[in-house]
């Protein structure tokens, strides 16, 4: 199945694993929103909503910047209701815009509580509720959440609760609403990555150019989310997947294409959890994004 034609209303398109994903799609013709704040160049983060459209339609798509702040409702509601003016409905809503602090609760100022917890949570269900009015009208609706698998062991959240809580938060959105619009047709899942994913956050936040080495590309991510666009919505609906197994299932083989430097380990990311082993093949390193 192709995405020609298809639209998608991508929060934090204009870097990282969300420019990823409307870059895969925009190579089938598919009409990306890129919704962003980042308007003007960041002094350490590469690309703005218009760098990244500029991206989408030398890839072969129709793009669409706008310049978003998702803990804004007005904001929302506007960019999707100009979304669907421009490209005549909405079929796919991707909710990638994430904040992140791995600080302990004393360390964590409640500034930089709301802040993640304004983007994650709050921002993945109020971007999906404005989408659902046009994703009802869809043919094949599928609502995606880069969040993790909701499993409630301990150390996931002892390091940092005030993160967990918040990315947690968008996979609940996933569990309940799938069980919501499933009449409806809607489907909703989350994706999430076993390794470190070579991005700016990555970089900047938690690993360094060193730390670069041993994670995978933002390609593993892209190829995923497309995977899931192409199932059917009323009958997929509910997962919470991890990128390699999924793309496994799929066919998928070769995951050495992935990584950054294939002599160096592969990082793993936190929040997978040890029921969903590496497909066959596969190896992860030692240590991991996060204390343990």
């Amino acid at each position: 199945m192709s995405l020609k034609g298809k639209t998608l209303f991508v929060t934090g398109a204009s870097r990282g694993i969300g420019l990823a994903i409307a870059l895969r799609a925009a190579r089938d013709g598919a009409n990306v929103a890129i919704a962003a704040k980042t308007a003007e160049p960041h002094p350490k983060l590469p690309g703005t909503i218009y760098t990244a459209a500029e991206e989408i339609e030398k890839a072969g798509g129709a793009a669409l910047p706008l310049v978003v702040d998702v803990r804004d409702e007005a904001s929302v509601m506007a960019a999707v209701e100009q979304t669907a003016q421009r490209f005549g409905g909405i079929d796919i809503c991707v909710n990638n815009a994430s904040a992140i602090s791995l600080t302990g609760t004393l360390a964590t100022d409640m500034k930089r509580y709301d802040l993640m917890n304004q983007i994650n949570a709050r921002g993945t269900y109020l971007t999906s509720k404005a989408c659902i009015p046009w994703l009802k009208q869809a043919a094949n609706p599928h609502v995606l959440m880069l969040s993790p698998p909701l499993d409630m062991n301990p150390r996931w959240f002892s390091g940092h609760t005030a993160y967990s809580m918040a990315k947690f938060g968008m996979s609940m959105c996933v569990l309940g609403m799938a069980a919501e619009f499933k009449d409806d047709g809607i489907a909703f899942n989350a994706l999430w990555p076993r390794t470190g994913i070579a991005t700016a956050a990555i970089k900047f936040a938690l690993a360094g150019d060193e730390g670069l080495r041993h994670c995978r590309t933002v390609e593993i991510m892209a190829d995923a989310a497309h995977a899931v666009f192409e199932k059917d919505a009323r009958s997929f609906s509910g997962n919470f997947l991890i990128d390699d197994t999924f793309l496994y299932g799929e066919g998928v083989r070769d995951f050495d294409k992935y990584r950054v430097d294939p002599s160096a380990s592969l990082m793993p990311d936190f929040f997978v959890p040890d029921d969903i082993p590496p497909p066959p093949g596969v190896t992860i390193g030692e240590g991991s994004l996060q204390p343990r």
